[in-house]
């Protein structure tokens, strides 16, 4: 058994409390993952705050890095001590999803039973697959992804989520080509990374919408070619001017803001295609007409953490981060410890930071 400290979430819309969990050791198949840095995810705060339900209590966190401390039966292609992202992307390996090159969608079954119990011995979720809010974790092999030694923890952490659902969504779902025009809807920590997907694949047109012209400025620094304000009373029109009229031909709705969605149909050109990256609360709609849909080509599509297939993403992300060519540090605000860690919440939820990031060691 292990001992550490860990964020625990026993009220939704409540303040995280900082206590003590026991970790039972690692099933077959799963590693204990000594963390060093957990980035704060607007996926976090929704469950934190209710908005897509869930059991209580639980450890959220899912955006993580640090080393294996202690590996189960059946581990093979880790070790203790090796460097390791962490993340909620986990599969079995053999449902139809994951022998089809999809492991985000897998619908097998890798559960080892609860691995967190509270000081008084009540057992807690280990929210998202990862309950990364802790000082360690257990995890299943599937969720990890091999690191360089000399690569930041908390420049890795972002590797987890953001970056690769971000990227992903470009350059797995949409399959951005170079003189495509994409727009970007939402300038926050995915949404600037969709900005660089786009900038990778070669689009000759990165337009970043968003609510506050400094993060447009931000999204300028990531590879946005323009801005356009969100509120704008017409951004299409800004839109077509920007393209000489042929619009998007992706449109990367970053945010889970149900004006977003409404709004990303009419940035659109013929034959276009609206991704769905940002996460409303479960509940809430959006309106569209069918017609103009079926009249002109255009079409929706969800993509899950950019669609990442780890072994064969994270490699190539890394060695662009070593080139020089993937921006990471520059996409942290700030960096907190764990018992700051409600503060770093209220801090992303105003809305001006790209990605707060715990350092636990």
């Amino acid at each position: 058994m292990t001992t550490v400290k860990a964020a625990i979430c026993h009220a939704f819309g409540q303040d995280l409390t900082i206590e003590e969990i026991t970790l039972r050791p690692p099933s077959a198949g799963e590693v204990e993952v000594r963390l060093e840095a957990v980035a704060i995810c607007h996926s976090d705060i929704s469950y934190i705050d209710g908005g897509w339900g869930g059991e209580l209590p639980a450890v959220y966190g899912h955006e993580a890095a640090g080393r294996i401390t202690a590996i189960g039966a059946g581990v093979t292609a880790y070790s203790v001590g090796q460097k390791v992202l962490v993340t909620l992307i986990k599969s079995c390996g053999s449902c139809g999803s994951c022998a089809s090159g999809a492991p985000v969608y897998c619908d097998g079954n890798t559960d080892a039973g609860p691995t967190i119990t509270l000081a008084d011995g009540t057992p807690a979720v280990k929210a998202m697959e990862c309950g990364a809010f802790a000082e360690a974790a257990i995890v299943h092999q599937s969720q990890l992804a091999a690191l360089p030694d000399d690569m930041p923890a908390d420049v890795a952490s972002l590797l987890a989520c953001g970056v690769i659902t971000g990227i992903g969504a470009v350059v797995n779902t949409a399959g951005v080509r170079p003189g495509q025009n994409v727009v970007v809807i939402g300038a926050g920590g995915v949404g600037l990374n969709t900005i660089q997907g786009a900038r990778i694949a070669g689009a000759a047109r990165i337009i970043a919408m968003d609510l506050s012209a400094e993060k447009l400025e931000d999204a300028r620094a990531f590879g946005a070619t323009d801005g356009v304000l969100a509120n704008a009373e017409k951004p299409w029109v800004e839109i077509a001017k920007l393209t000489d009229g042929r619009m998007a031909d992706a449109v990367f709705v970053t945010v889970g803001a149900i004006p977003a969605y409404d709004q990303a149909l009419r940035l659109l050109g013929r034959g276009g295609m609206v991704y769905a990256v940002g996460m409303p609360h479960s509940g809430a709609k959006a309106e569209y007409e069918p017609v103009i849909i079926a009249a002109v080509g255009q079409g929706m599509k969800g993509t899950k953490m950019g669609d990442t297939v780890l072994a064969r993403d994270i490699p190539w992300m890394v060695d662009m981060y070593g080139q020089g060519r993937l921006k990471l540090d520059e996409l942290i605000s700030k960096r907190w410890r764990l018992d700051q860690i409600n503060e770093a919440i209220a801090d992303t939820k105003s809305g001006h930071a790209r990605r707060n990031v715990i350092v636990l060691s």
